[in-house]
């Protein structure tokens, strides 16, 4: 039972490095925030919330991960090396079309809301 504990534990700590040591994170988790409050003011329906913790979730999972293969890639690879730039520049883009999907998503759901 304490393994299974301790797997929050360590959880909780990967999201405290992410958010103490990467803007991007800090910057999506404020996103997530403001999406939270507007949600709750233009009272979004069960359909519309699900869309939007989507978007959130596919965004947050893939900071994460993005911060993730960063850490490995610099441990693996601490001189420059083309392919480690390759590879940390496919993960920044992965997290780019994550958050494109989230702005579209917004987009479709808000703007009709406050037109």
């Amino acid at each position: 039972m304490q393994k299974f504990f301790n797997s929050f534990k360590y959880a909780f700590s990967g999201l405290h490095y992410a958010f103490k040591t990467q803007f991007n994170f800090k910057f999506h988790t404020v996103a997530v925030l403001v999406a939270g409050i507007a949600g709750w003011i233009l009272k979004l329906s069960t359909a519309e919330w699900l869309w939007v913790i989507a978007a959130i979730s596919t965004v947050l999972i893939s900071e994460l991960l993005n911060t993730a293969i960063e850490v490995l890639v610099d441990l693996v690879s601490p001189s420059y090396n083309e392919k480690a730039k390759i590879i940390k520049d496919v993960s920044a883009g992965a997290v780019l079309i994550a958050a494109v999907f989230a702005v579209a998503v917004a987009l479709m759901i808000f703007i009709p809301k406050l037109a």
